[in-house]
């Protein structure tokens, strides 16, 4: 069994920031790709950010400058730290994560986390 645990969202100011986290657990064998989505209300799920097994980055062009992911693996956390939120940074914020895990044999699959809320209101 795999279970990914994402924490640090909040309710903030505009201008503001906020640190979230994603924390792996279980008999996780391999860590590769991890990706952060968010779903603002009224909407799909969309990706925001992305972070290759290797560290390589990438972003929506709304967040550049703005929003920073990083991961530990030894750690089994990935992290997005988030600056000058915008009121259109709101919503629920997800991790997803490549992975394999052993269940008596490797076992390859995308999981995902439950959920941390955002939103950026005066």
């Amino acid at each position: 069994q795999v279970r990914l645990v994402e924490s640090g969202g909040g309710l903030v100011q505009p201008g503001g920031s906020l640190r979230l986290s994603c924390t792996a657990s279980g008999s996780i064998f391999g860590l590769y790709n991890m990706a952060w989505y968010r779903q603002a209300p009224g909407k799909q799920r969309s990706l925001v950010a992305i972070i290759t097994n290797d560290g390589a980055t990438d972003y929506i062009d709304s967040v550049k400058g703005r929003f920073t992911v990083s991961r530990d693996n030894a750690a089994k956390t990935a992290m997005m730290h988030m600056i000058s939120l915008k009121p259109e940074d709101t919503g629920l914020y997800y991790c997803n994560w490549n992975l394999t895990y052993y269940d008596g044999r490797h076992v390859w699959t995308s999981a995902w986390g439950q959920g941390t809320q955002v939103t950026v209101a005066s």
